[in-house]
């Protein structure tokens, strides 16, 4: 999956559906910032879920949640790299968490995205606690998962605030 260099080998990842999965269909595969273009990609995916009922959307978190714990790990011990910055499907879910119950518009949408993506960069406490303590594909998908609930409280006080 890696070739001389050490780079990743595009077709080989795209070619196990495991991998082509964690690598967020490809956009993973980004030369720069991979977990921008990763929760990008989880946008379209996004607009096909959001008017799920609650309960089922909730199903399809904790479902994609379980996936990707197992998505991330078998990539990352198959490409000998714990968390490898291309696996990107811990930001698919991790932005799909942050956009539960969000309010329907391209405005919610892109303040999920920059919230999402805010908190998941900058790590604060206890993402980074998690992000460098807890390994395997639960650790992959842990502080992305954090990183979302804090984007969901600041979504969800947000739009309590604009309406008050």
């Amino acid at each position: 999956m890696t070739d001389s260099s050490g780079a990743i080998d595009a077709k080989s990842i795209l070619k196990n559906p495991v991998h082509a999965l964690a690598f967020g269909f490809g956009s993973g595969l980004a030369p720069k910032a991979p977990g921008t273009f990763g929760t990008l990609a989880a946008i379209p995916l996004y607009l096909l879920v959001q008017d799920l009922p609650l309960i089922s959307y909730l199903i399809f978190l904790l479902v994609t949640f379980a996936v990707g714990v197992y998505l991330c790990h078998k990539t990352a011990a198959d490409l000998g790299v714990h968390d490898h910055p291309g696996i990107v499907w811990d930001e698919f879910v991790g932005y799909w968490l942050t956009m539960l119950a969000a309010p329907p518009g391209w405005g919610w949408i892109l303040l999920g995205f920059l919230v999402f993506r805010l908190f998941d960069v900058l790590k604060p406490w206890p993402i980074k606690w998690f992000d460098h303590h807890v390994h395997g594909g639960f650790g992959i998908m842990i502080d992305d998962v954090l990183a979302a609930l804090m984007a969901l409280a600041v979504m969800h006080l947000g739009y309590w605030y604009v309406l008050a």
